[in-house]
């Protein structure tokens, strides 16, 4: 058994130490959008701190918690506060609260994020539904022995994000009167924010949004099976382009202003993604 896997394993019997709950769909939530696990009928609350072995979130504004509960009659696990690579962790690391989800029982995996626009036509609050990602800047989550309790050792990546599941949340948009943009994201490593040439590097790759997470946690969610969607917060426009310096700050003030539209979404997604399956 190989340390990444029975790290796992550990954390998950820790975890089902803790709960038996069982979720149909995992939620991953980003900047700004930490109060939709408020807005749910919650059923159990579960500080990574209990997990044995689990790694934390040291972002600021990140709370550290899964939330355990029901959107509507969906049961989902919410995952309030994600970990990333530019903390410091191995990769390994960063994707074991996905797999983890999944061994819980979820499905499908949503993720949500801040991200940088890098399109002409994007403003800062646009919400993007994810069509497609570049994770190259970042290690693959699969590097190094495969895991085969988990998944293939080359899983396609041809549709990461579900046709089908983008074509629901789009509806959903269109039924809830919610403007909604569709792009290709891409993950740097961070924690920096991108130089301007960077970005013209990534706006020539056909990147429409850039940010420091999400595309590792969708090749592992992949990786074992999981239907994927995803939906951006554009919460600044991306380096060269805004006129001024990047600052943090301004980016959870954009996803605070459009988390009640962000959150909107989400929600009748998870309803309608739920009656779909």
């Amino acid at each position: 058994m190989s340390a990444t896997y029975e790290k796992l394993m550990k954390c998950y019997a820790s975890l089902r130490e803790l709960t038996d709950f069982k979720p149909q769909l995992a939620l991953v939530l980003g900047s700004g959008l930490g109060g939709f696990a408020d807005t749910i009928r919650v059923a159990q609350r579960i500080s990574y701190h209990a997990i044995d072995g689990f790694p934390t979130s040291t972002v600021e504004g990140h709370k550290g918690q899964f939330v355990l509960g029901y959107v509507d009659a969906v049961p989902v696990v919410v995952m309030q506060g994600r970990v990333h690579y530019y903390e410091g962790y191995d990769m390994q690391d960063v994707v074991l609260p996905i797999r983890l989800m999944k061994l819980m029982g979820a499905e499908v995996l949503m993720v949500t994020n801040a991200s940088g626009g890098i399109r002409d036509t994007f403003h800062a609050g646009d919400l993007m539904l994810i069509r497609d990602q570049i994770a190259s800047f970042v290690p693959s989550p699969l590097r190094g022995a495969n895991l085969e309790e988990l998944g293939t050792r080359f899983p396609d990546m041809t549709e990461a994000y579900d046709p089908k599941l983008r074509r629901i949340i789009r509806a959903v948009a269109i039924q809830q009167d919610i403007p909604l943009q569709v792009g290709t994201y891409l993950q740097f490593a961070g924690p920096q924010f991108e130089t301007p040439a960077e970005i013209r590097m990534a706006k020539a790759l056909g990147a429409d949004a850039v940010g420091m997470s999400t595309a590792c946690e969708v090749i592992a969610a992949r990786h074992m099976g999981m239907r994927v969607c995803g939906i951006s917060c554009v919460s600044n426009l991306a380096a060269g382009l805004s006129g001024g310096p990047l600052l943090h700050e301004d980016v959870q003030k954009s996803a605070d202003e459009a988390a009640p539209r962000f959150e909107k979404l989400v929600y009748h997604s998870i309803i309608a993604i739920a009656k779909s399956m």
